[in-house]
């Protein structure tokens, strides 16, 4: 069983105690929060927003509209690669029943 690390987070100037259960997750959670405070920044500078709510939500909704994008461009390349080995698969069968 793996041990439990105890860890602080800071996000949007508040502090949220976390157990991760290893080095990958803890560092995946620390770059994960580094990109929303700059983010924040971005949106406070650019934007003028002050409420952190404002802010949050709006990160919130950028990073799940970029999830989207790669979902959306993960399945389309799925799609290709179905499509490619279909023809493949096509192919394969004409040859093999060709030189019966």
């Amino acid at each position: 069983m793996e041990e439990k690390l105890r860890i602080k987070i800071s996000i949007a100037d508040r502090v949220y105690p976390l157990t991760v259960t290893s080095e990958t997750q803890e560092e995946s959670l620390r770059d994960a929060a580094k990109r929303i405070d700059t983010m924040i920044k971005q949106y406070e500078e650019n934007y003028a927003v002050r409420d952190k709510q404002d802010v949050l939500a709006m990160c919130a909704l950028q990073f799940a509209t970029q999830s989207i994008h790669t979902q959306i461009a993960e399945n389309q390349e799925v799609e290709g690669n179905i499509e490619r080995l279909e023809r493949l698969n096509e192919n394969l069968e004409r040859f093999f029943q060709e030189n019966k």
